[in-house]
């Protein structure tokens, strides 16, 4: 298992191959991952613990924007070209995220950690 760690918190990369990525990803109460969105690669979100607010701009809805609270037990599929952002929101958030396996298909838009 590969470990990332993010300024964030941390990826640990469970399943990678060329059909589909598994990732349990970690995202400390009160931090965010960069607004972003991909090119192709669709994925899908699974809680595990904590609160995870969900950020969600779709394309064709330029300007608005909704915010998906997520608690354990629940999951939320982003397609491509939705622009998104996972928050912790209360506790520290650890969910499951099953996704296609273009791992670099990432277009960041804003980061509070300087990576755009």
């Amino acid at each position: 298992m590969k470990v990332v760690d993010k300024p964030w918190g941390k990826e640990e990369w469970l399943e990678v191959n060329d059909n589909y990525t598994v990732k349990r990803i970690s995202v400390l109460q009160g931090h965010q991952c960069s607004l972003q969105y991909h090119e192709i690669k669709k994925e899908t979100m699974f809680v595990l613990e904590g609160i995870l607010n969900l950020y969600i701009e779709y394309p064709w809805d330029k300007g608005r924007h909704t915010i998906h609270k997520l608690h354990p037990g629940q999951y939320f599929t982003i397609n491509p070209g939705v622009i998104h952002r996972s928050i912790g929101v209360e506790g520290d958030v650890v969910f499951l995220e099953s996704s296609t396996s273009e791992l670099d298909d990432v277009i960041r838009i804003e980061d509070d950690y300087k990576r755009v």
